[in-house]
């Protein structure tokens, strides 16, 4: 996968994996169908943040996915995700350039800059970092989304229940960090997510899960 085709992004947060390696929780993701996932860790320094790309990035790709960095275009990876300050790497320009955006200016200008794609957020009140808003909400996505042709990924707040909502929406797909990060079962969760965003790969087992019969519809 050499573009950003996903239309489900996973951005990684090893606070929220209840103590489980952040290695294991990918992993199950991966299994589940996510193809682009976003290593954040941004706490960690740039020699830990590589190692644990480096072990990352062989999961990920070995499915057809992406790995992508946040904000640091040194480390080896599939692309970059900028913050909404961070400058755009003009030199050396990654495969994938992501811009975080919480505004229709800001997507504008990601979308001037050059970037591939943006996540639009919080769409909704998030769990994973409440406070953070205001909620922008289904309403002004569309807005947002009729005014551009980037892609936008809806981020905040999101789970399996609403991500084709968001689709319906204008979003081209969501992003997601504590659906994933939080699941008892990352994998299942997983696949939910992407059967909702019709980017399902169906290579779960699911006959024993409760969830079968909404999944397979």
């Amino acid at each position: 996968m050499s573009a950003l085709e996903a239309r489900l992004l996973v951005l990684t947060d090893r606070t929220l994996t209840g103590g489980r390696p952040l290695v294991d929780v990918v992993a199950a993701a991966v299994r589940g169908g996510a193809r682009a996932v976003i290593l954040r860790e941004k706490d960690l320094t740039v020699a830990e943040r590589a190692m644990l790309a480096s072990g990352l990035r062989p999961i990920v790709n070995d499915a057809g996915g992406v790995l992508i960095v946040a904000s640091d275009t040194t480390i080896p990876s599939d692309g970059v995700h900028l913050a909404a300050a961070d400058p755009f790497p003009r030199d050396d320009r990654p495969a994938i350039v992501g811009r975080s955006c919480h505004s229709l200016a800001e997507v504008r200008a990601a979308q001037a800059e050059g970037c591939d794609y943006v996540t639009l957020s919080p769409i909704f009140a998030s769990s994973s970092k409440p406070g953070y808003g205001p909620a922008i909400g289904l309403r002004d996505m569309r807005d947002i989304a009729d005014e551009v042709t980037i892609s936008i990924y809806a981020l905040g707040g999101v789970d399996s229940t609403i991500a084709a909502i968001c689709q319906r929406a204008g979003a081209a797909g969501v992003a997601v960090m504590g659906a994933v990060m939080c699941a008892e079962d990352p994998e299942l969760r997983t696949h939910e997510l992407t059967h909702e965003v019709r980017d399902c790969v169906c290579t779960v087992d699911l006959s024993a899960s409760p969830a079968a019969e909404a999944i397979a519809r």
